[in-house]
């Protein structure tokens, strides 16, 4: 455990907020169509890979209790 790390609050708050994210891009994706080129890196592999890194990261930092 860590005595500097994020605490509890903060840890479910990126948690919420990269799962927000996640269903933003996904309503994004169904509602204006899978973009194409450039676009498509931008969008589903650093978006998807920053909310979703974000969302895994906090989970797993909860579920091994792992804050101060």
């Amino acid at each position: 455990m860590s005595r500097f790390g994020p605490s509890r609050g903060e840890l479910w708050f990126r948690c919420a907020a990269g799962l927000l994210g996640l269903a933003g891009l996904a309503g994004l994706c169904l509602w204006r169509g899978l973009p194409s080129g450039a676009a498509f890196f931008e969008l589903i592999v650093i978006g998807g890979g920053f909310f979703g890194g974000t969302a895994v990261w906090a989970g797993w930092k909860l579920f091994k209790r792992d804050h101060p």
